[in-house]
């Protein structure tokens, strides 16, 4: 048994910032185990301020270049309800479509070239990329579809430019439609094999109960908009979200933690399974029956397997607003109006590949922005991983240093917390070598 470990990392780094990972575990007793997130805050709600509202998409966008159109599109829907604003079927079609190109990409890059190497025994996705050479090419084949369909709807891959409040400003040909169904449909061999990959690795069978909380629609696996959903049961508008949230400081923290109905809850494609499942298109439903992953699953590590999930119903669902675009024809709108008034308050929320997101904002008559708050979904996942590690560790002790080492890497990586390398994300130092 080892008895003695520590784990003591710094600045790990993160799209949302630097942290470190301290366990320290004597005699077999822990005496610290948490998530310490050190990076000074960021203050985009400060450059918000005494904006014009059509500017605060493009300037939120930039808090994540990997959710760059989740925060934009949330920022757009608090903007949108703050200022009356109704949208047109075609531009919800046209966000949905996006979104999914958002959805695939981060997820892609997540399960294939940040968790793939744990189980296929390679330190990151350049030795992968020798082992097993396949598996590399299909990803890559992956993220080339998401990165098209991206900027065929919205622009550019990164950073949304035609996502415009009330609407669009540029709009996909039928001819740029079509392609991107062909390559959709070209794809579903490749998401076949993804499911069959990932339905051969090892899953930690680690557990502990929690509460999931996700967005939540009456008759789809959506994305944007609905109301707040909780495993616990509750449902809460979202402009009820801070009910949810319940943000507090944390002392070994910069960041602060978020709990609703306990101590902590879990947020990302595992809560959303969790919570509508029911909605998933028939390959996504048979892709979670080949995992073994049934609602309600209380296994962190699973949500990568929940992610591969998501991309098989992204892919199907992406095929099916294409047909229903094509059918419909996409013509050019003019965004819908806007209607100016004294602190105009809107809270637009969206399930971004790694949980639920809210944007809040008040804007004065001028169209000026006078506050705002943004919660992210890592933000409210930390607890929950402070209280994983905990019940973690001690199942480990019995496993070597490597093991141990690897697991504990796993799990925060399970989280899919916005890390830009995985590789020696964690460095364990064991007492007394």
């Amino acid at each position: 048994m080892t008895e003695n470990i520590r784990v003591n990392v710094h600045h790990v780094t993160r799209v949302e910032g630097h942290g470190n990972i301290v366990v320290d575990v004597r005699d077999g007793t822990i005496e610290k185990c948490e998530l310490q997130i050190v990076e000074t805050p960021r203050f985009f709600e400060a450059m918000l301020r005494g904006r014009p509202y059509n500017q605060a998409s493009h300037i939120t966008s930039r808090i994540c270049g990997i959710c760059a159109i989740g925060h934009a599109t949330a920022s757009l829907r608090a903007t949108e309800t703050a200022l009356g604003v109704e949208l047109s079927e075609q531009t919800r079609l046209l966000r949905k479509l996006a979104f999914h190109g958002e959805m695939l990409d981060s997820h892609i890059l997540h399960t294939y070239m940040l968790v793939a190497p744990d189980f296929l025994n390679v330190g990151s996705v350049l030795p992968l990329a020798v082992s097993h050479p396949e598996v590399v090419q299909r990803a890559l084949r992956m993220k080339k579809f998401s990165g098209d369909l991206c900027q065929v709807i919205v622009g550019r891959h990164t950073h949304p430019i035609a996502m415009t409040v009330g609407g669009f400003t540029h709009f996909p040909s039928r001819q740029e439609l079509e392609s991107l169904r062909e390559q959709a449909e070209a794809l579903l061999a490749d998401v076949d094999a993804t499911v069959e990959l990932f339905g051969t690795l090892p899953w930690p069978t680690f557990e502990r109960e929690t509460e999931f909380v996700a967005l939540v629609q009456d008759d789809e696996y959506g994305f944007i908009d609905g109301v707040i959903g909780s495993t616990d049961g509750p449902r809460v508008p979202i402009s009820d979200y801070r009910t949810v949230t319940n943000e507090r400081l944390s002392a070994h923290s910069t960041a602060k933690h978020a709990a609703f109905n306990r101590d902590s809850y879990m947020v990302g494609a595992l809560a959303r399974f969790n919570l509508k499942h029911e909605h998933l298109h028939p390959r996504a439903a048979a892709a979670a029956d080949h995992f073994g992953l049934e609602p309600v699953c209380h296994k962190p590590y699973m949500n990568s397997a929940a992610q591969v999930v998501e991309i098989v119903h992204c892919v199907d669902d992406v095929i099916m607003l294409i047909d229903t675009l094509l059918e419909r024809g996409v013509e050019p709108e003019a965004p819908a109006p806007v209607t100016l008034k004294p602190g105009a308050r809107g809270v637009g929320s969206c399930d971004v590949p790694r949980g639920i997101l809210f944007h809040e904002y008040q804007i004065d008559e001028n169209g000026l922005i006078e506050e705002a708050n943004c919660i992210i979904p890592t933000g409210q996942n930390l607890g929950n991983v402070d209280l994983d590690l905990r019940a973690l560790v001690p199942t480990l002790l019995t496993e070597t240093e490597d093991q141990i080492t690897l697991k504990l890497e796993m799990l925060v990586r399970a989280y899919d917390p916005c890390i830009s390398c995985s590789t020696h994300f964690l460095n364990v130092e064991f007492v007394g070598k």
